[in-house]
């Protein structure tokens, strides 16, 4: 008898151990992070966008990555709370990561809009 109390408490503290892992290792965005706002990327530039339309996007680009800054700041504080999980701490790297790709593709689009631009200016003037 004495054996299967062992094994059954064994087995509760082991399920009790394993949960507590399951809770530390899931990917929860803490509350202070959860108050960091992603800026939504800038609009589409137009396929066809003149040398003003590429000002104003350049604009709205250096806008949005100065708000990407202050939304890695805050994440950066909220990551330095003591009581984060692992998991807490995952998502908010996840975070990090999103808004650098983020921050990736607007910069890629808007040299891609530059380039046509060019190719554009170049063709009608040759």
């Amino acid at each position: 008898m004495k054996r299967i109390i062992i094994l059954v408490a064994a087995a509760v503290l082991f399920s009790n151990v394993h949960a507590q892992e399951v809770v530390e290792l899931e990917e929860i965005l803490p509350a202070d992070a959860q108050k960091c706002v992603l800026p939504a990327s800038p609009n589409a530039i137009p396929e066809d966008a003149s040398y003003e339309d590429l000002v104003a996007a350049k604009k709205a680009v250096a806008d949005f990555q100065a708000d990407l800054e202050v939304f890695r700041s805050c994440l950066s504080a909220a990551e330095e709370d003591p009581d984060n999980t692992v998991g807490n701490k995952k998502a908010i790297v996840s975070s990090y990561n999103y808004s650098v790709e983020m921050e990736t593709r607007v910069a890629e689009r808007f040299n891609a809009a530059v380039r046509s631009y060019k190719e554009r200016k170049a063709a009608a003037e040759g």
